[in-house]
């Protein structure tokens, strides 16, 4: 009998990169697309000598074409932290909008069930704590974020479009801060860029007092509730974090604590709509996929800053990317 086939976009990325590592773990043929805007093929390097894994170098916005049969489609392709998508907002929207619609087209045609990697960025800066699927959001949509916010909320409701009107099988994941091995340092996340700061031995730049909350989910765990969603018979969205809030100051701290670092916290201005708080209220994943995060965060941050140990100085030292910024 013939594995199950899955096409998952933005292959090269970070969360990508683990998902392709799990398919294929479960037994599935793996296809890879990724445009390699942000990127990068070190990720998946050790997957290329495997039969199971095929890679295409494809821009989603563009046009999406996969030879052969499809059982499953992950739409992970899209910049993801604020210092790709302030940088370009236009592609970031793009990947939302366009390239949702043409994977969702080729969900259709192939008979494919589809799985939407939304973010807790639908629910802005929220008013509602912890947020639960039910809450609509508070979002800016002409703030600096904007460009990622209605991009995620628009790929929610093109999503539910195809599957209330074309009948596609759909899933939504809401993710909410994530992390491990294959993060780049300079993406401008709380966790790396803190990671990176100790690593070139500067002090760690918190914004704000600092008593703005993240809830950190270790990848793995992610990874598990993604698998759970897309083998789930529930179209509407889930949440999928761990609920374990912490303060960026405190966060630091933490950093500072684990890396032995003699580095001091600085603080600067908060930037524009920057979410106050950030919890992920997961009964729903609870009741319907019986999914919680097992790996605590001290941990989680052990594994990942091994891994960042274990790069080479260039990759800490080295600036972030630069775009081609015409859409």
């Amino acid at each position: 009998m013939a594995n199950k086939r899955i096409l998952i976009t933005g292959a090269a990325g970070f969360l990508g990169s683990h998902l392709c590592d799990r398919f294929i773990k479960e037994g599935f043929d793996v296809v890879g697309m990724d445009n390699l805007i942000t990127g990068d093929l070190k990720n998946i390097e050790h997957l290329f000598k495997l039969k199971e894994f095929e890679f295409y170098h494809c821009d989603v916005t563009k046009f999406v074409h996969v030879p052969g049969n499809l059982d499953y489609i992950l739409h992970f392709a899209s910049p993801a932290s604020p210092i790709d998508y302030l940088k370009i907002p236009i592609q970031t929207l793009k990947v939302g909008a366009l390239g949702t619609h043409n994977c969702l087209g080729l969900a259709k045609s192939k008979g494919a069930r589809m799985l939407v990697a939304s973010t807790s960025e639908v629910y802005g800066d929220p008013m509602v704590h912890p947020q639960t699927e039910e809450y609509w959001g508070n979002v800016n949509p002409v703030g600096p974020r904007g460009v990622y916010d209605e991009a995620k909320r628009f790929m929610e409701s093109i999503t539910m479009a195809y599957h209330t009107y074309h009948q596609v099988e759909t899933r939504i994941v809401r993710i909410f801060n994530t992390y491990g091995p294959r993060m780049r340092l300079n993406d401008g996340r709380a966790l790396p860029a803190f990671i990176g700061q100790v690593l070139r031995g500067e002090d760690l730049t918190v914004f704000g007092d600092g008593s703005q909350t993240r809830s950190f989910c270790y990848v793995d765990d992610l990874v598990e509730g993604i698998f759970r969603l897309l083998h789930s018979d529930y179209a509407y969205p889930v949440n999928i974090g761990n609920p374990v809030e912490i303060s960026l100051k405190d966060f630091a701290e933490e950093i500072i604590k684990l890396t032995g670092s003699t580095a001091k916290i600085i603080y600067k201005p908060l930037p524009v709509d920057d979410p106050k708080q950030r919890k992920p209220d997961i009964t729903k994943a609870k009741e319907l996929l019986g999914w919680e995060p097992k790996v605590d965060r001290a941990e989680g941050l052990k594994i990942t800053y091994e891994y960042f140990k274990n790069l080479s100085p260039e990759e800490y030292t080295k600036q972030p990317k630069e775009f081609n910024t015409k859409a």
